[in-house]
């Protein structure tokens, strides 16, 4: 998608963006030319790296500063006072957070680095390993939007954009807790949407549409999703400058799959491609 005028200058947080595709969807932004900040739970070369690649996206399109318009932040989104600290560093580097894209998350390799060959009952499950990607994942992106949300109130305007996965995965058998964590994520988007009407802040979910070649599945030649294919993390580089944009800002509550955006179409007919039929009730079993 071709960046549009509304995206320079805006302000963005991408958590968990030192790979995969958080990192992709960094780059998409800086390119545009978004202020991004990149966060990931520990420091090192990972998220280094990622700044760097951001920084280099953003110059490469022209933009000779750059280079200033992008930052990393340690934190992790389990900790409240992380994140409230992220949003604060942001604030003062940039002055407002216009964007946030809930993407940290933990996968099923906590549980199991067989989970996707040979499937963990959930009564085998480490309490503690579920916890962590409950926490992650349910509550990280809690954390973010509850750190982020009243300055966008404030301000009349913001995006929240979580980032979920395929809904065969949250009932697919040995996939607890990882399946239902993106459950329970996208129905608290569904809330906040609803919580949000009317103050200029919108909360969509995002995802790949299939399983993508991240650091979430075991490595190695057998490699794949469970229905045999394998997304690249730049797929989700489709639809987040749209989601971003004034283009957007009428969509809320709504859940968009990168499989099925298609560059081909004009932003408004791509995005209605690429949109779950919204359900009248929830339906889980």
């Amino acid at each position: 998608m071709a960046a549009q005028p509304s995206l320079a200058g805006r302000v963005a947080i991408v958590t968990g963006a030192s790979r995969g595709l958080g990192l992709e969807m960094a780059l998409e932004m800086a390119a545009a030319g978004m202020k991004v900040v990149l966060t990931g739970s520990r420091p090192g070369t990972a998220l280094d790296a990622a700044v760097e690649k951001a920084r280099a996206a953003a110059t490469d399109a022209g933009r000779a500063a750059g280079r200033d318009d992008v930052a990393g932040i340690v934190a992790d989104v389990c900790s409240y006072a992380a994140c409230e600290a992220v949003v604060a560093e942001t604030v003062a580097r940039f002055g407002r957070v216009d964007v946030l894209v809930n993407n940290a998350g933990v996968g099923m390799r906590l549980i199991s680095e067989r989970f996707n060959t040979e499937p963990t009952r959930f009564w085998e499950a480490e309490p503690d390993a579920w916890k962590a990607i409950i926490d992650t994942n349910v509550t990280g992106a809690f954390n973010m939007a509850r750190a982020a949300v009243p300055g966008m109130v404030a301000r009349g305007f913001g995006k929240v954009i979580n980032v979920s996965t395929s809904d065969q995965t949250m009932v697919r058998k040995g996939y607890s807790p990882y399946g239902p964590s993106k459950a329970a994520l996208e129905a608290a988007s569904r809330v906040w949407a609803q919580d949000l009407a009317g103050t200029g802040v919108t909360v969509n979910v995002y995802l790949p549409g299939g399983a993508a070649d991240t650091d979430l599945l075991p490595s190695g030649p057998g490699k794949k999703g469970a229905d045999g294919n394998l997304l690249p993390p730049s797929i989700m580089r489709r639809a987040i400058l749209w989601l971003c944009s004034d283009a957007s800002n009428h969509e809320t509550g709504g859940r968009y799959i990168a499989r099925l955006w298609n560059d081909a179409l004009a932003p408004d007919e791509a995005a209605a491609a690429a949109r779950s039929a919204p359900a009248d009730k929830p339906r889980i079993m």
